[in-house]
C-alpha cells in the first residue's frame, strides 16, 4: 500500500499528549505519514520515515479533521422568516419545528438526499471529516424511516429522533404519540441508525417520555444521547448520565446537582454555539464545565430552524469569544471531544492507527480559528486519507 509523507508542518495537533506538548500533543516543524487510509507515524519533521510520496505543508498548521456530532441535515424548507422575526424581538421556540415538518414531508426522497449531501460538502469545505446527522423532521413512521435510510446513504452515524417534538397529528393525544416512537416507529427505523436521541424539553418530551422513549432504543441495540436543558433547567442532563447516554446537548441550563452527574459519569455535554448565536439566548458556561473535569464537545447542530450553520470554525471562534473556553480546549472538544461524544476512538486525533482525516490551514497554527474568525483558514481536507478538498 503506498504511503504519503506529509512534511514541513509547522505545527501539529495529534490530540495525543504522549507524542507532544499539552493535552493536545502539539509537535513543532512536524510530519505525518499516512498509509491508506490510517496515521502510521507521527512526529517531528527530522526523525521522519521515508515514503512513496512527500507533501509540503510549507509551514501550514494541521489538525484532526472536525467530528461534527449534532446535526440535522435531512429537511426540506427555510425559515428565514422566523429567523427574521426572531431577531426583530420574538423568542425562540420549539414549535417551529413544525414549519420544517410539513416541508421536510412534503419533499421527494432525491429532494432530501440532495440537500445531505449539499450540506455535508459545505462542512466538509470547512474542515469537517465525520458527521453525525439525525431524522425528526418527519414525525411519521414512514417519514422517520425514509428520513433514516437516506441519512444513513451519507454516513455511518445515523440518529433516530421520533421524539423531536410529538407530532401535529398527535398534539390531542401525546402519549399515542410516545406508543408510536416507542413502538411500530422505532421497529422501521432501528434498522437504519446507531442512536436513539429525545428533546427532553418543555414542549417537546417530559423525563417520564424521555426515559421510556431512549430505554425502548436501548433495548433495540441503539445507543442513547439526549436533547437535553437548552430552554430551560430540567431533567434531560442527569436522565443521559442515569442512562449511560454518550452525549446529552446543549447543555445550556444546569444546576450544581447537573454537573456533578455529568463530572461522575461517563456522558460528553456537547455544546452548540450556533444554537445560542441564533437564537440570542444564554451561553453555555463552558468554563464552569471544563474546570470540574467534564468532557465537554463541540458541534454547529446545523438545522433550519434554530443553528443553520456548518461551520465548526465559527463554532470555535463562539466558544473561545463567548463560552470562555481557550483556544486549544475549543480545538480538542471540536476534534476529540467530539469523538468521545460518538464514543468513537478512530477519529478526533492524529496518532498511529487514527484515521487519516486532518486539515490543513492557512496559518502557522490553530490559535488562528478563534484569532481570525470569519476567514476561510482551511486550506486542504484529507479524509480516509485521499485529499478531497
Amino acid at each position: 500500500m503506498t504511503t504519503t509523507l506529509i512534511t514541513n508542518i509547522g505545527s501539529l495537533v495529534t490530540n495525543d499528549p504522549t507524542l507532544g506538548q499539552g493535552p493536545l500533543g502539539l509537535i513543532e516543524d512536524a510530519a505525518l505519514v499516512l498509509e491508506g487510509e490510517t496515521v502510521v507515524w507521527a512526529g517531528p519533521a527530522a526523525q521522519a520515515p521515508a515514503a512513496d510520496e512527500a507533501v509540503d505543508a510549507h509551514g501550514r498548521a494541521v489538525i484532526p479533521g472536525f467530528v461534527d456530532s449534532h446535526s440535522h441535515l435531512v429537511f426540506a424548507g427555510d425559515r428565514t422568516a422566523e429567523f427574521n422575526a426572531r431577531m426583530s424581538g420574538q423568542p425562540y421556540k420549539a414549535g417551529g419545528i413544525r414549519t420544517t415538518v410539513a416541508a421536510t414531508r412534503a419533499a421527494s426522497d432525491a429532494e432530501l438526499s440532495a440537500n445531505v449531501a449539499k450540506y455535508m460538502w459545505e462542512a466538509l469545505r470547512q474542515g469537517t471529516t465525520t458527521f453525525e446527522t439525525k431524522s425528526g423532521y418527519g414525525l411519521t413512521v414512514e417519514d422517520e424511516a425514509r428520513a433514516l435510510r437516506i441519512a444513513a446513504e451519507h454516513t455511518d452515524e445515523v440518529t433516530y429522533l421520533g421524539a423531536h417534538i410529538v407530532s401535529p397529528d398527535y398534539a390531542d393525544d401525546p402519549a399515542a404519540y410516545v406508543k408510536l416512537v416507542t413502538g411500530e416507529m422505532l421497529d422501521a427505523c432501528a434498522p437504519y441508525a446507531r442512536w436513539v436521541d429525545v428533546f427532553c424539553e418543555k414542549g417537546a418530551f417530559d423525563g417520564d417520555q424521555a426515559r421510556a422513549i431512549l430505554k425502548a432504543g436501548q433495548a433495540k441495540g441503539l445507543q442513547a444521547r439526549v436533547h437535553a436543558n437548552q430552554l430551560t433547567y430540567g431533567p434531560g442532563v442527569q436522565l443521559a448520565v442515569e442512562l449511560d447516554a454518550a452525549s446529552a446537548d446543549h447543555c445550556t441550563h444546569l444546576t450544581d446537582a447537573d454537573i456533578d452527574a455529568l463530572a461522575q459519569g461517563d456522558t460528553v455535554a456537547t455544546l452548540l454555539p450556533g444554537a445560542e448565536f441564533s437564537t440570542r439566548a444564554e451561553w453555555p458556561d463552558a468554563r464552569r464545565l471544563i474546570d470540574v473535569g467534564v468532557t465537554v464537545a463541540l458541534s454547529t447542530d446545523c438545522n433550519p430552524g434554530s443553528s443553520f450553520t456548518s461551520s465548526m470554525p465559527f463554532c470555535i471562534a463562539l466558544a473561545v469569544r463567548d463560552m470562555l473556553m481557550t483556544p486549544d480546549e475549543a480545538i480538542w472538544s471540536a476534534t476529540a471531544g467530539g469523538a468521545a461524544a460518538l464514543r468513537r476512538t478512530d477519529v478526533g486525533r492524529l496518532s498511529v492507527g487514527a484515521r487519516a482525516d486532518l486539515v490543513v490551514l492557512d496559518a502557522p497554527s490553530h490559535v488562528h480559528l478563534a484569532y481570525r474568525p470569519g476567514v476561510p483558514l482551511v486550506a486542504e481536507v484529507w479524509r480516509k486519507g485521499v485529499r478531497t478538498v
